[in-house]
């Protein structure tokens, strides 16, 4: 029997974990062959390619972003190849297994729940009635819907896929998990339906992450629900990471933020810059809507520990905030992102709530009254808390969160902004999208230089003061993130800038090289150049900066010097220079 897996990916970079698992736990009694693909990709093309494998099986893992693309895919390959068989699992078809046979006559069988043993009975056994955790169609075309079966107890059962794998995931997004479980109930999330936490054994995970990091991957996206739920596993695969101290590759973790104690907090100094990376999330700050949704959460509490990482400066920190939960209405959602926001951190990750079926919240939709479409991803549309319009207006402040600040790419002109003429942070956000919309923008697409130039516009269409010292600070911001020597229109070059003459000497300063570019000191200048900028500003940016970007009238010329990198946390350094260039001129 010729056994096909697949699924389609979000993207190209990702990898599926699921369909590896199983090919690797049936491996001393069938082949399996892996085949992936991604959502960006013709149908017609997918069903092409399967169907010149000629799969007696193929089986597919399914989720909110690829079920509607799978059954279309599903229903053409049972036309042209009926004799296929077409098998589901994965957590989109877990919770309706008999409804989803019911109504896609083209599926055979579904697998619900954890799936490595109910699939290796599946390929060994004819018996489908005594298969617990299979759905499946009997002889009379009836339905079918086995037992649940049991979690398994011993991880360590399940082959790891990650012991030889050449380059296939090299500089590519590999998903890995070191628990399955969650000790926390959260009644949007699926991991509620699964109680306690079962860990791989903590040498199986270290082979792995070695083997991953030799295998140039560039980032290993951690699915513990909560990784740091127990201190002592998580602090031994962190500090085996740092003990390889490898490059060009980052590690992403899902973490609560209240269960980091002062030791673990402390222990956090230590790694360097980019190598992990911290999902903490928030959701709400409504004491009402936590209850509601089961969380455990002390923001105040949150909010010092995240601060203090911060304040390292080597962990990127994501926080996220979920709309539409209950008891949020749309004032109380701006609390929540105004408490979020004064973080400050380097991502805030605006989602709306989805309806994900089996979760707690779905199951109390009538209670919230949440209205929603029945396909995925079963965003809700409104509830009794909050309407669509509010919804609406939202969704115009995530796309600006997500533009201007996420990437970082607007540090300080945001910050001027916002300090200067709000005392608010969503006010500011929630104006700007109402220009944004006056201005038919959302209509087209941007490119990152127009975006700067968009801000400028808006701050001129506010009539806010301090429109020079602005545009030195989006100047600063445009030049930190875009290693260019040009600039956008209408973002001037002061006219105290060095020239090309003048800079190739100020770069043969040995001082300057000893103690700005120590690295680049025996680099020839020409060389040098394409590493480097430097720019003059006609206030000293910096000063405003340390002074929380409160303005002041004195001109006075600044020199900075730009070094620029290429990790994960530091694009750049900037250095005043001023001295220097003087003594040149």
């Amino acid at each position: 029997m010729k056994i096909i897996l697949t699924t389609l990916n979000s993207k190209f970079i990702h990898s599926n974990l699921a369909i590896r698992y199983l090919k690797e736990y049936v491996r001393d009694i069938q082949h399996v062959e892996i085949v992936e693909f991604t959502i960006n990709q013709q149908i017609e093309h997918i069903v092409s390619e399967i169907y010149k494998m000629a799969p007696d099986l193929v089986g597919f893992s399914t989720y909110i972003w690829n079920i509607e693309e799978i059954l279309e895919i599903c229903q053409t390959l049972k036309i042209v190849s009926p004799n296929t068989k077409i098998l589901l699992g994965g957590p989109e078809v877990s919770f309706d297994g008999k409804f989803l046979l019911k109504e896609h006559p083209f599926i055979d069988y579904i697998i619900y729940g954890e799936g490595e043993d109910t699939f290796r009975e599946f390929i060994s056994s004819s018996k489908m009635e005594k298969i617990n955790g299979l759905i499946y169609r009997n002889k009379d075309e009836d339905i079918c819907v086995n037992p649940p079966r049991k979690l398994l107890e011993n991880l360590d059962k399940i082959t790891s896929p990650y012991e030889s794998f050449g380059d296939e995931f090299r500089n590519k997004i590999v998903y890995y998990e070191s628990s399955r479980g969650c000790p926390f109930n959260c009644q949007f999330c699926l991991s509620s339906t699964i109680k306690g936490v079962r860990y791989f054994p903590i040498e199986r995970v270290k082979r792995d992450i070695k083997n991953l990091i030799e295998g140039g991957v560039s980032q290993v996206k951690f699915v513990d629900r909560t990784f740091n739920a127990n201190k002592r596993y998580s602090m031994e695969i962190m500090d085996y990471i740092m003990d390889l101290n490898p490059e060009d590759v980052n590690f992403h973790f899902e973490v609560t933020a209240h269960l980091i104690d002062d030791e673990f907090l402390e222990y956090l100094r230590k790694p360097k810059p980019g190598l992990f990376q911290f999902e903490v999330g928030v959701q709400s700050t409504n004491s009402d809507t936590i209850e509601a949704i089961g969380r455990v959460t002390d923001f105040e509490k949150l909010k010092k520990i995240t601060l203090k990482i911060k304040s390292f400066g080597n962990i990127h920190q994501h926080l996220d905030l979920i709309a539409g939960l209950p008891y949020e209405d749309y004032n109380s959602f701006e609390s929540s992102f105004n408490d979020v926001y004064s973080i400050r951190p380097e991502k805030l990750q605006l989602g709306f709530l989805k309806l994900l079926k089996g979760s707690g919240l779905r199951n109390d939709e009538r209670k919230y009254d949440f209205k929603y479409l029945d396909k995925p991803p079963y965003e809700i549309l409104k509830n009794k808390y909050i309407d669509y319009r509010d919804i609406i207006k939202l969704k115009g402040i995530e796309d600006l969160v997500e533009k201007y600040y996420n990437e970082g790419y607007f540090l300080h002109s945001l910050e001027f902004i916002i300090r200067n003429n709000y005392f608010s942070s969503f006010k500011f956000y929630e104006e700007f999208s109402m220009y944004w919309e006056e201005q038919q923008l959302n209509k087209v697409s941007h490119s990152r230089n127009s975006l700067y130039l968009i801000l400028l516009d808006y701050f001129r269409y506010m009539k806010f003061k301090c429109e020079d010292i602005f545009v030195e600070l989006l100047k600063l911001d445009y030049i930190c993130n875009n290693r260019r020597q040009n600039l956008p229109n209408g973002i001037k070059r002061s006219e105290n800038n060095l020239s090309q003459s003048k800079l190739h000497p100020l770069l043969k300063n040995n001082e300057l090289l000893e103690r700005y570019l120590s690295e680049y000191k025996d680099m020839p200048t020409k060389q040098l150049i394409n590493n480097i900028i430097v720019e003059s500003f006609d206030y000293d940016v910096f000063r405003i900066i340390n002074n929380e970007y409160k303005p002041y009238n004195e001109k006075s010329t600044l020199y900075i010097l730009f070094k620029y990198y290429q990790t994960n946390m530091n694009r750049y350094e900037t250095y005043d220079i001023t001295n220097y260039v003087e003594e040149l001129i």
